[in-house]
C-alpha cells in the first residue's frame, strides 16, 4: 500500500521537474537537500538561469573543469539512486562533451560504472594516457565481473540443456526419451479407435560428453553505435568459451577483421582489443568466419551488427546463403543490449530475412534462449517488434 501524495509534496516534485524561475508557476522555494538536488539537475539540464528555453546558456555550470565535474559526480551519487546516476552521467558525457575528462584517473574513480561508461572508455582507449589505463581497466573489470555474475549461471544451464537435447540417440533409456519428438515422429501410427499413438521408433537425447559437440562463431561489428553490444558479446563469448562442449571463436571487425579467440579467457582483454568507431565491412568479416568453419552442420554463426555495409552487399548476402545451405545456423542480431535496436539498414535486414535469417534486437536476458534454439536447430524466439 502506497502513502497518498500530499498537495505540498506534489508541488515540490513539480518544482524539481520544472527547474524553477518565474515561468514554472509553482511559486515554491527549495531549501536544504532539495536545493542541492535542484542544483545538480540544473547544472546538467538547464539552458539558462530561468530554466529550459530561457535563451541563456547555463551549461557552463559544469564547464570543462575536472574539479567541478568531480564535485558534481559526488553530488549526484549522494542525492540520486544508482540507476538515475548512470543516466545523468551518460547525459553529461553526450550533452556537455565531458568524454575527454574521463582520461583523468581521478574522474574515473568518481564515476558510477556501467555498460555505457565502458563503451565510452573503449572509444577513448587509443587516446588514453598510460597513467589512466590501469584505472580504466579496473572500472571495466568491475562492470564485466558484475555482468558475468548476472549472466553466466543461467547461460551455462540453458546451453547445457540444449546440447544434451541435441545429442539424439535411437535407443534411449526410458528417462532419456524425448516424448515430444517421439510423438511427432510416430504420428503416422495414430490409432483413432484407441486415440493413441503407437511409438514404433523412440527418439531420445543423450547426455553431453566432455568432447566438443558444437562450434560457435560470434562476429561483432565495432562501429560506434554497437558499443553496448560489444561489451555484452565479449562477456557471453567468455562464458561460452568456458563450456567444454562448445568450441567458441570471437571475431571483431570494422573495415579490418581481428580474431580475439585467444583472449577469451579474459573478457577485459577482449574489450581492450577492440577499437570502436571505425567503418564496416561485413562481407570481409563473414568471409573470414566462413573460412574457419570445419563442421557446418554443427556450427552456429552469430553476426551482431546494425547491417550498414561498407563492403560488397551482394557478396555478403551470397555468403550468408552459402553458409545456410551448408548447414550452418545463422543468427543476425541488430543489437545485443537492453536498449533495443539502434538505427539499422532495413533493406539488408529484409534481405537476410528472405534468406531465412531474420535480423532482430536481442536483450542479454534473451540471448541464452536464442543460442539454445540455434544449437537445437529450432525456430528462434524472436521478440515482437
Amino acid at each position: 500500500m502506497t502513502t497518498p501524495t500530499t498537495a505540498d509534496e506534489r508541488l515540490r516534485r513539480w518544482r524539481l521537474v520544472l527547474g524553477g524561475g518565474e515561468a514554472d508557476g509553482t511559486g515554491r522555494a527549495l531549501t536544504g537537500t532539495d536545493a542541492a538536488m535542484d542544483g545538480a539537475l540544473g547544472a546538467l539540464y538547464d539552458k539558462g538561469p530561468g530554466g529550459p528555453g530561457s535563451g541563456r546558456d547555463r551549461s557552463a555550470g559544469l564547464g570543462g573543469s575536472a574539479p567541478s565535474v568531480a564535485r558534481w559526480l559526488g553530488d549526484i551519487r549522494t542525492y540520486f539512486p544508482s540507476s538515475v546516476v548512470q543516466v545523468m552521467q551518460r547525459d553529461a558525457i553526450e550533452r556537455l562533451g565531458l568524454a575527454t575528462l574521463l582520461l583523468e584517473p581521478e574522474m574515473l574513480e568518481a564515476v558510477e560504472a556501467d555498460v555505457h561508461l565502458v563503451g565510452t572508455l573503449l572509444s577513448l582507449n587509443k587516446a588514453m594516457p598510460e597513467t589512466t589505463k590501469e584505472t580504466a581497466r579496473a572500472v571495466v573489470r568491475k562492470v564485466v565481473d558484475d555482468l558475468e555474475k548476472r549472466l553466466a549461471t543461467r547461460t551455462r544451464a540453458t546451453l547445457t540443456g540444449a546440447l544434451d537435447r541435441s545429442a539424439r540417440i535411437s535407443r534411449p533409456r526410458h528417462r532419456d526419451i524425448d516424448w515430444d519428438r517421439t510423438l511427432r515422429a510416430n504420428l503416422k501410427n495414430y490409432l483413432p479407435e484407441h486415440r493413441t499413438v503407437v511409438p514404433e521408433r523412440l527418439v531420445g537425447y543423450g547426455r553431453a560428453s566432455r568432447s566438443v559437440r558444437k562450434e560457435v562463431v560470434i562476429c561483432i561489428d565495432q562501429s560506434g553505435s554497437m558499443a553496448a553490444s560489444v561489451v555484452y558479446a565479449s562477456v557471453f563469448g567468455a562464458v561460452l568459451a568456458s563450456m567444454r562442449s562448445l568450441a567458441t571463436r570471437l571475431v571483431v571487425f570494422d573495415t579490418a577483421v581481428v580474431d580475439l579467440t585467444d583472449q577469451l579467457d579474459d573478457p577485459v582483454d577482449v574489450l581492450f582489443g577492440t577499437q570502436l568507431g571505425g567503418g564496416t565491412d561485413i562481407n570481409r568479416a563473414l568471409a573470414y568466419c566462413q573460412s574457419k568453419i570445419t563442421r557446418p552442420a554443427d556450427t552456429v554463426v552469430v553476426l551482431i551488427s546494425d547491417l550498414y555495409e561498407g563492403g560488397i552487399r551482394d557478396e555478403m548476402l551470397k555468403r550468408v546463403a552459402a553458409m545456410k545451405a551448408s548447414g550452418v545456423q545463422f543468427v543476425a542480431l541488430l543489437a545485443l543490449s537492453d536498449e533495443g535496436a539502434p538505427a539499422y539498414d532495413r533493406d539488408h535486414a529484409a534481405a537476410l530475412a528472405a534468406l531465412g535469417a531474420p535480423a532482430f534486437a536481442c536483450t542479454p536476458d534473451l540471448f541464452p534462449e536464442v543460442m539454445a534454439a540455434a544449437l537445437e536447430k529450432r525456430p528462434l524466439p524472436i521478440p515482437e517488434a
